[in-house]
Order: C-alpha cells, then sequence, then structure tokens
C-alpha cells in the first residue's frame, strides 16, 4: 500500500509600490522671517493645512525653526489641494521640491504614497515516500 504525501508551501512577499511621483512645498530659504510668519498664519488659519504636527510635543515640533514649522504647513496645505501649482505660492516663500523633506519621525505628506501589496503564491508538491527495500 502506497502512501502519498502533500507539502504546501505559502510564499507572502510584502512589496512596497510606489504610486504617481513625489513632489512636497516647502519654503524657500533666505525668505524673511516675517514674510514666512505671515505665509505660515495663513497655511494653519483659513488655508486649512493640517498643523497639529508642528505644535508642542508632537512629531514634527523639533527643530523648533519658523523655518521647518512653515515647511511642513506649507506642505500640508499643498497636498490637501491637489498638488496645483498655485497651491505653493504663499507670497514667493515657498518652492516645490522634488526630494522627500521627511526626517526621522516627521513624514510629510505626499501624493506618492507607499502601500504594501501582499502577493501569495501556493506551491503544492505531491509525491510517493520512496519504499524501503527488503
Amino acid at each position: 500500500m502506497g502512501m502519498v504525501v502533500a507539502v504546501t508551501v505559502t510564499v507572502t512577499a510584502m512589496v512596497m509600490e510606489m504610486v504617481g511621483g513625489g513632489s512636497w512645498c516647502v519654503a524657500k530659504i533666505g525668505v524673511s522671517e516675517e514674510v514666512l510668519q505671515r505665509a505660515l498664519d495663513s497655511a494653519c488659519g483659513d488655508g486649512g493645512a493640517d498643523c497639529a504636527p508642528i505644535q508642542p510635543n508632537r512629531l514634527c515640533f523639533s527643530p523648533n525653526t519658523l523655518q521647518a514649522h512653515a515647511s511642513y504647513a506649507f506642505n500640508s496645505f499643498y497636498q490637501r489641494n491637489g498638488r496645483a501649482s498655485n497651491a505653493c505660492l504663499f507670497d514667493g516663500a515657498s518652492t516645490i521640491a522634488q526630494t522627500d523633506p521627511s526626517y526621522g519621525s516627521c513624514m510629510y505628506p505626499s501624493s506618492a504614497i507607499k502601500t504594501p501589496t501582499a502577493r501569495r503564491r501556493e506551491f503544492v508538491r505531491v509525491r510517493e515516500p520512496r519504499r524501503m527495500r527488503d
């Protein structure tokens, strides 16, 4: 009497896929603090940017600089407005960056969404065990 052994091996791979290209709106270097502050107030006020992460004790508060906080707020406004070219103007205080400005635990939103995609494959191998010879 022969026995049949079935072995199933499941392989799951997590693949990080980039959806679309990324661009970020950040504060320009060399812009006066007065202009940056006015633009930051506008973005966080009526502009509708998510400025919660740049509040004290939040992930993007440090470095506690006007340049860093303005960059985060400008980018939030830009992303929330579909990366429209006119959503990164801020009276000349901002510019479009092609390099992700995220750092440490502070992640800048972008339209380049990394999504884990599970790919699963099953392999079934059926074999008859070897018979022992007498």
